[in-house]
């Protein structure tokens, strides 16, 4: 009997156990230049920067967007800008490198191959960030992908976007301006004094489900975790030992000290205003 030979269809990782972290300034400096895109364009992409850690994850730190347009089924990059902006940002911090490239919209589309085959030349393994800044589900949907060659026997013949795990992690003050871009109607920037309820609030939400957490493993419902319990008892041993009045006195201490701040600054707000008009005054007398 002849022996068939088998050709075997494969893909092909392109990197095994990759994450990516994503600093909020990149996120913001993705919304502030899909605000200030052209009006014909459908979308904004841009370069990554930043560094890859020996154990694969990819840190994302900064970004600048990259002129280009789509038409009909082809891209065009501006590469030249592209080469210069990279040059003046490696004269500032030297550290960070090409990481990938971002682009504006809900997930990928044909033409992000192209952009991400110019990438893989600039860089092994370039990884690809996508910003929903339409809220498409009513929320800022970011994700991260890398390409994963499609191989049939020896011959490459396509490739394939996997996501990848992506860590967004934020202080408070950050979190509280990341709030406030998934809310696609925002009246005005909350003050200090808004700020601050606001993470009193989410404090207070915090607490009530440490609270129902300990009651439940107290009560045998919920099963217990060393790692938790060792994470409530750091989190208990880091608040300063004081007594409530005490407390309350540094924290009533810090809302005057914001309210004298609010105040200081409308009463310079109205100073100015005032001698705005009074120098217009003496220019029309």
């Amino acid at each position: 009997m002849a022996s068939s030979k088998q050709t075997v269809l494969q893909f092909l990782p392109s990197s095994a156990g990759l994450t990516a972290r994503i600093h909020p300034v990149v996120l913001f400096n993705i919304c502030d230049c899909y605000v200030r895109r052209p009006d014909q364009a459908e979308r904004v992409i841009g370069t990554l920067l930043g560094s890859v850690s020996p154990d694969g994850t990819v840190e994302i730190r900064n970004t600048y967007a990259v002129p280009h347009s789509e038409p009909g089924d082809q891209v065009a990059i501006d590469v030249d800008y592209h080469h210069n902006m990279y040059a003046s940002h490696q004269k500032v911090n030297p550290k960070e490198v090409i990481v990938g490239w971002f682009s504006t919209g809900l997930g990928v589309s044909g033409r992000s191959a192209l952009i991400h085959e110019f990438y893989s030349r600039e860089v092994t393994n370039p990884v690809h960030l996508t910003v929903d800044t339409g809220f498409t589900d009513g929320e800022a949907s970011i994700k991260a992908y890398v390409s994963i060659n499609l191989s049939l026997g020896d011959r490459q013949l396509a490739a394939q976007f996997q996501e990848i795990p992506l860590d967004f992690r934020m202080v408070e003050a950050e979190q509280v301006g990341f709030d406030i871009l998934k809310t696609t109607m925002v009246d005005k920037l909350p003050n200090d004094l808004e700020g601050m309820e606001a993470s009193m609030e989410r404090l207070l939400a915090l607490i009530d489900d440490v609270y129902k957490y300990v009651d439940g493993v107290v009560e045998g419902n919920v099963a217990p975790d060393n790692n938790n319990g060792r994470l409530i008892s750091d989190a208990l041993s880091s608040i300063p030992k004081m007594s409530p009045a005490v407390f309350d006195k540094v924290f009533n201490d810090k809302i005057q000290d914001n309210l004298a701040l609010v105040y200081l600054s409308s009463l310079t707000r109205t100073q100015l205003s005032i001698a705005e008009k009074l120098n217009t005054a003496a220019q029309i007398l």
